[in-house]
């Protein structure tokens, strides 16, 4: 695995791009000099997370023939105050799935994922404590109040 960085400007608003041609911008806040024109490189760790976990759920409730016709992630994570370097601490991901799904096949992936899988709630549960939650919505359109 391979990551190519550029800097794209005078601070550091910079491009990384992998070996499939693949590429995300990254960059600092204004107080380390950036300008706010990318990911900061914290944030891409949680949105790694949130990646990788949903990757897996979906190809685990595939294999169980559950067809997920939505799923919107949700990554929080809560940094350790006033430290160099400030690493997270708490860290929780909401799944929010649409579809007509068995919810203890929901239940049985998300653990999965996040207990197995996914090598990114891994690497960071070494730092972190990683909690989760998942909710289930079928493709039913919600009631309305009567009015």
């Amino acid at each position: 695995m391979k990551i190519q960085i550029e800097r794209l400007n005078d601070a550091v608003h910079l491009r990384a791009t992998n070996e499939e041609g693949a590429s995300l911008e990254m960059d600092g806040s204004p107080a380390v000099g950036g300008e706010d024109k990318g990911f900061r490189p914290m944030q891409m760790l949680l949105a790694a997370l949130g990646g990788c976990s949903t990757i897996d759920i979906v190809s685990i409730l595939k294999k169980q023939r559950q067809p997920v016709d939505d799923i919107a992630i949700t990554v929080e994570g809560e940094r350790e105050p006033g430290v160099e370097p400030s690493l997270f601490r708490d860290i929780h991901v909401h799944f929010a799935l649409k579809g007509n799904l068995d919810e203890d096949k929901v239940r049985k992936a998300v653990d999965l994922s996040m207990e197995k899988y996914c090598s990114v709630a891994k690497t960071l549960e070494k730092t972190a404590t990683i909690t989760y939650s998942f909710s289930v919505r079928n493709g039913q359109p919600a009631p309305t109040a009567a009015g």
